[in-house]
């Protein structure tokens, strides 16, 4: 994929991945990260998470940048639909343009139209909480996997959708191949 100069964010489209969008899907998030987890991560919840939110966002029919959410379970709690934020990537010349934003705010709106109450992300949280995300703490929410109670994030996307459901989140099983 030879890259194009960047875009403005009114020539960028998000919308759903296509199956003709998967080599470059892969490529944008092994870029992204600098090694190929992330990109077989996708590969895999695409075959086997289900609801799954997958966008791309293009500039000249060229994919730029990737979001995707897949199920999460609230131990405690299974039958309160949840969904985690994991991975994003934007090809590295496309960076700090913004299309990361217009893939979050696409991707949360997404995960509402399919009726999950919530969602969480593990993330820099310089980040994520100019859409809505504040420590998955404050909500009574941890994360199965140890990590710094700051880069765990959750938000409702119906206010006062959590209240009272707390407890542990569970990743789809595929994260632990990360």
């Amino acid at each position: 994929m030879e890259p194009l100069a960047p875009a403005r964010l009114d020539e960028i489209c998000v919308r759903p991945e296509r199956p003709e969008d998967q080599s470059a899907v892969y490529q944008i998030n092994s870029a992204a990260f600098e090694n190929q987890a992330e990109a077989g991560l996708v590969d895999t919840l695409r075959e086997v998470a289900r609801p799954m939110i997958s966008l791309v966002a293009t500039a000249a029919d060229q994919v730029v940048g990737h979001i995707m959410f897949s199920p999460v379970t609230l131990l405690e709690h299974p039958g309160v639909q949840m969904m985690g934020l994991a991975p994003m990537a934007v090809a590295p010349a496309f960076q700090r343009h913004g299309i990361g934003s217009l893939l979050v705010r696409a991707g949360l709106k997404s995960c509402a139209e399919l009726g999950a109450v919530g969602v969480v992300v593990l993330g820099h949280p310089e980040y994520y909480p100019r859409f809505g995300f504040s420590a998955a703490s404050g909500f009574g929410l941890e994360c199965e996997y140890e990590v710094p109670s700051e880069v765990f994030m959750a938000m409702e996307l119906n206010s006062g959708a959590l209240q009272g459901h707390t407890g542990t989140i569970r990743y789809h099983p595929a994260f632990l191949d990360l």
